[in-house]
């Protein structure tokens, strides 16, 4: 039997002074499970990987995460959690202008508190090399394209191999070979790690290559127009 690594239930979340809720009686990842979030723009899909890895907490309901309820949890254990135990790729990527691109896929190891070791350097250079940016690993994020940015904050996601993968449009800004190729990549670090990947994704072409889709604007009960 698989082991859940994300389970929704009874979950309520709105933003205040707007009507928007997001209601879903139950979502659930298991590990090894690779999960595509689809739904029209503005349906909630990435209001839920924020609920997913704690940034945002719900009105209502549990968000159980590897056992552990982070609706409960206090602000630095969900924030150790998403160091330790997620890996997060979001939309508009989170490059820190100061560090280089080596630096940035490394600054998760950093803030977990853990030593940066050169098996660390040696996989953060080996994933930059299968993302196609071994090259730019000295460059700062002003140097870089939007497609180069989105495959350094896809490197950073997976340095420290987490157990759970969350994925904002991870395909959004790339021709058609590199996605595929960082598709490639995504899956194959998730199947290694035995983790899961939940991908937010406008793109219906890569969809068959998911274990699983999920529409979300069909999901959320309340059924309303969200704002993210």
């Amino acid at each position: 039997m698989a082991e859940r690594i994300i389970q929704f239930t009874d979950l309520l979340f709105a933003y205040k002074g707007t009507t928007f809720q997001l209601e879903l009686p139950e979502f659930r990842l298991d590990l090894g499970e690779r999960v595509a979030l689809i739904g029209r723009s503005g349906c909630g899909k990435s209001t839920l990987l924020d609920l997913a890895c704690g940034i945002k907490r719900p009105r209502r309901g549990q968000v159980a995460f590897d056992g552990a309820n982070l609706a409960e949890l206090g602000e630095p254990e969900r924030r150790r959690a998403r160091l330790c135990s997620i890996g997060l790729v979001f939309q508009e990527f989170r490059l820190l202008e100061y560090l280089s691109v080596l630096d940035s896929i490394l600054l998760p190891v950093r803030l977990a508190g853990n030593p940066v070791t050169r098996d660390i350097r040696d996989r953060a250079r080996e994933l930059a090399n299968r993302a196609g940016i071994a090259h730019l690993l000295k460059r700062r994020p002003h140097r870089l394209s939007q497609g180069e940015r989105q495959r350094a904050a896809i490197c950073r996601a997976l340095v420290s191999a987490p157990k759970l993968v969350l994925a904002d449009e991870p395909t959004g800004n790339l021709d058609p070979d590199t996605g595929e190729a960082v598709l490639d990549l995504l899956f194959e670090e998730v199947r290694n790690a035995n983790a899961a990947l939940l991908v937010v994704t406008h793109d219906h072409v890569i969809l068959p290559r998911f274990d699983r889709v999920v529409d979300l604007t069909q999901e959320n009960r309340a059924g309303n127009e969200a704002v993210a």
